[in-house]
Formats: C-alpha cells, structure tokens, sequence
C-alpha cells in the first residue's frame, strides 16, 4: 500500500497579491465511491489512484484543496472521468464527501444542517449544467421565475425580476415563447437567467456551452463575460476546453485522476507547467493568447519614447497588429496609469512565431 501523498498543488506564481476575501473554499477533499470508503481512507491517509482502484474503489475526489476569491472566474478542468464534477458537487454538497474541509464564507458546509443547505442552495448558490433542464410546459418568464415561486415570492414580484434577468442576457421579446420555440443558444441563455433569478453570491456552472454548435458556443462565451463584466460574481466553471478556459478564467485548476494537478493564471499553466500531464495538456496553445505584457515587459529605457500603451494584463494577441507596425516600444502600465514598464516589438514578434516567452 501506498501512502505517498498525491503530488503538491502548484500556487500561483504571478507575484501578484489578491486582496479579495476567499468566498468558498475546500481542504483536502476526498470523494471515494465504495462500501467501506470511510474507513478504507482512515486507515490508508493518502492512496494512490491505482491503490484505490484495486481495492475496488473509485478515487473521483482525491486530497483537492482550492480557494475561490469573491469576484473571480475559477476553472475546474480536465479531460472525461477527471473527477471535475464530482469536485463541484462536494462543493455544493449535492454529493457528500467522504472526508475533508468545505468551506462557504468560512463556515463548513459539511456541518451545515439540511434546513441550512437548502436555504443556501436557494438563496446564496446558482447552478448551469451541460443539458438545460428547462421545463417545456413553461414559457421563458415562467421558466426564469420558477426558482423564486419555490422560495414564495409573490407572482408581481417574481415575474418583474424575471424580466429584468431576461433582458439582461438578451431575450427581451421572447417572454412567453416555450422551450421548444428556441435555438440551443437560446435555451442556454434561459438557463442562465433562471439561475440568475435568485441573484446567487456563488455561480457553479458545468460545462454550460459544450452542447452547443461553435459559433453559437463563442457567442455565449462573448455573452458570459458581458454578464460577468456587469454583475462580478464568483463563479466555479467547468470545462475541459482550455481555449474555452483561457477567455474566461482568473485561475485553472487541471484534474487528472481525482487529482488537482495544478493551479494557477492561464499564462502560468502555458509558462511553467509544473509536470509532464500539464505541459501536454497546453501543449497546442498558441502563447500569444495567454501570454501578457506584463511578461514580456523589460524596464523602461531612460529618455524612451513609447508608440503607445498597453494594460500589464492585456494578452498579446490583443496589442500585436498594433505594436508589429510601431517604430518603438509600448509602454506597459498598471490599472491606475503608472508606468511599469516597456514591451518591444521584437519580443512580440517571438511570441507569435512560436518560441517561448520568459516566464
């Protein structure tokens, strides 16, 4: 039997100190499916997946430990059977752990009573899955109002805060249209306001756009950060696309085998993976898409000139056509204008031909 510890999650490695309060949290999470799971795990602290898998359990959540910062995008990712939705289901409770830490405000959920879930469930957590569970006997407005007809909100009242959610992910029009009267995109987007309904201080969403064609999954992606950019929620996002997990995400934690393998930036996972799966698993990223001018920013030279400005977090897809066409560096600056730097053409130019950046 093995008791190695799973490998040590890797933190961010940005230098860049987030102040914003952890809004939930987990600490060394197991999910183990089988008889005897719990006693299995007190007796064997740490097994590996394959000494789980031979005494007849299945490690889906193995020593995970994460933080969510209140106002972040957080990427749960991985490829089919990582364990990335078992993750999130201990998270919310809708699956129990078999031992660790679940932590919402600093209060464990896992000391949390039924009464207690439910309430919170219903007024602090909203959930969008994969398949959109619309009910087809309600229209839009009764399909987005339904979660606060459960929570007893008065017919006038639920039905104005559904339209206002409906206009905002732009379904304005469509108030009475049913189900099977909608694209993909659009029955997307009825989910999203349904779960938006009860203004939820936490949004779990798992792999909300894989079903979708990929414009209709682009243009909901586009729209997804247009919500994001107006309401800031905290919100766990899974997926197992990492172009899909680059556009949107703050941090990325990758899974293998119940595992969290890795956690940090976008730029960071592509940068310095800190194993071999990771590497591979970023291998096809082209740089130009994670990499920010904060990284390739140099000091800036004395008496410089500077052809134009660019935010220290823009990506350098963002900024190349530009700065490729200048005569000189662009200055690189902080979100309150300050000057932190320069970047250069020629740097620019390595990133989009493919050799890698410094980290």
């Amino acid at each position: 039997m093995s008791t190695t510890p799973p490998a040590k999650t890797t933190a961010p490695t940005s230098g860049q100190h987030d102040s914003r309060p952890v809004k939930i949290a987990c600490r060394n999470v197991w999910k183990i499916f089988g008889r005897g799971a719990d006693e299995y795990l007190r007796a064997y602290a740490n097994p590996g997946h394959d000494d789980l898998t031979n005494a007849g359990f299945v490690g889906a959540v193995r020593a995970a430990s994460i933080e969510v910062r209140r106002g972040e995008i957080f990427v749960i990712m991985g490829l089919s059977g990582s364990g990335k939705s078992t993750l999130v289901r201990c998270l919310s409770r809708l699956i129990e752990p078999t031992s660790g830490e679940v932590l919402f405000d600093g209060h464990d959920l896992l000391k949390a009573t039924e009464r207690e879930l439910i309430d919170i469930r219903r007024h602090k957590m909203g959930m969008v899955f994969q398949h959109f569970a619309l009910l087809p006997h309600l229209t839009v407005l009764g399909n987005v109002a339904f979660p606060l007809e459960i929570q007893g909100v008065g017919r006038a009242a639920r039905e104005q805060r559904a339209r206002e959610i409906i206009e905002l992910v732009g379904l304005k029009g469509r108030e009475l249209y049913f189900p099977r009267q909608l694209s993909g995109g659009q029955q997307q987007r009825v989910g999203i306001a349904r779960s938006l309904a009860v203004e939820p201080e936490l949004w779990f969403l798992d792999e909300p756009f894989s079903a979708l064609d990929p414009l209709i999954r682009r243009e909901m992606q586009d729209e997804f950060m247009r919500l994001q950019n107006v309401l800031h929620k905290t919100i766990v996002f899974i997926t197992h696309d990492f172009d899909e997990a680059i556009r949107l995400a703050d941090h990325i934690a990758i899974m293998k085998d119940g595992e969290i393998i890795q956690i940090g930036t976008p730029e960071e996972l592509v940068m310095q993976p800190a194993t071999d799966y990771v590497r591979e698993f970023t291998r096809e990223v082209h740089q130009a898409k994670v990499v920010t001018a904060r990284a390739l920013m140099r000091p800036t030279s004395t008496g410089a000139s500077h052809a134009g400005r660019v935010p220290a977090n823009a990506r350098v897809h963002s900024f190349a056509a530009d700065i490729v066409g200048a005569d000189a560096p662009f200055a690189v600056t902080s979100d309150d204008g300050t000057v932190l730097g320069e970047v250069c053409r020629e740097d620019v130019i390595g990133v989009l031909a493919g050799r890698r950046a410094r980290s």
